[in-house]
């Protein structure tokens, strides 16, 4: 058994003790890296949050990741904010660089990473399905990433408009609100969509997105949220249209490689992470 250092530890506040994929990923990631590093789960009460970091800094913790309720009263508690999570205005990765624990916002910054690989964000039009965190993250990204024009579609405009305001603000981008009505039809000029909604996650595989598929165009890339399945209802129709496709299993794989890295320094051995993901899920191999 490999002997745990307390100043190597990376830990994961308010998710559940129990077993989940991120675990699997992370763990697998340091062992085929050679680091001798623990990832582990601590249920961190709201009120117990100011304690939780302080004991983290006391020992030295290379960092940890924060799952809601923390993502935004976490700020209270470190150091400094990274560009993307001053900008989205919640942290979910907290790195210890000597002593000062930084907040980052990784979520967006895997997808942004992967489509930047792939596509010029230049310039690029993009529809995001959803408005809670991970559209806002993303968003965020991809706007400081160089896309010059944002769709935010959604049923709520209240919540919606909050996220345009932010985006018109304190991004280049020039961003929008669209209604989500039934059988939406995405703009004919849509160079990226992403769907930020949990529709078409497990157990609800099945589940489709109230939009026409028929405005799906070829050149459009598609982009999944939804971790598991891998594959959607909607990318199996960005397939049968030829589009460019991105799964939320690759994005996942991303953002944990992203938190590798700034915890680390090391270089993430993606294909190890995606297949300790799938047997995580108990899925085939790819």
């Amino acid at each position: 058994m490999a002997k745990l250092f307390l100043s190597e530890m990376v830990g994961l506040f308010a998710m559940p003790a129990a077993e989940n994929p991120t675990v699997a990923i992370m763990e697998a990631a340091f062992r085929a890296g050679g680091l001798d590093w623990r990832y582990l789960t601590c249920e961190v009460a709201p009120e117990d949050l100011g304690d939780a970091v302080r004991g983290a800094r006391a020992m030295g913790w290379a960092g940890f990741n924060c799952s809601i309720p923390h993502k935004v009263s976490v700020i209270d508690h470190i150091d400094e904010l990274g560009k993307s999570a001053e900008v989205i205005g919640a942290v979910n990765t907290v790195v210890n660089r000597n002593g000062t624990l930084t907040g980052e916002n990784t979520d967006g910054r895997g997808f942004a990473d992967l489509i930047a690989e792939r596509l010029d964000l230049s310039g690029r039009k993009l529809v995001v399905l959803g408005a809670g965190g991970a559209a806002r993250a993303v968003s965020v990204e991809l706007a400081l990433g160089g896309v010059s024009d944002i769709l935010i579609v959604n049923r709520s405009q209240e919540r919606a408009s909050e996220l345009v305001a932010l985006l018109n603000d304190k991004t280049p981008a020039a961003a929008a609100y669209a209604s989500w009505q039934p059988s939406f039809q995405l703009p004919p000029d849509t160079d990226i969509l992403f769907n930020a909604t949990p529709v078409g996650m497990f157990p609800d595989a099945d589940g489709k997105l109230d939009v026409d598929y028929t405005t799906l165009g070829e050149t459009m890339f598609v982009a999944e949220g939804v971790t598991n399945p891998p594959e959607t209802h909607l990318l199996r129709m960005a397939k049968s249209k030829g589009c460019r496709s991105l799964s939320g299993m690759e994005m996942l794989v991303s953002v944990c490689a992203i938190c590798v890295k700034m915890w680390t320094g090391q270089d993430a051995d993606k294909v190890v992470m995606a297949r300790a993901l799938r047997e995580a899920l108990e899925l085939p191999p790819s």
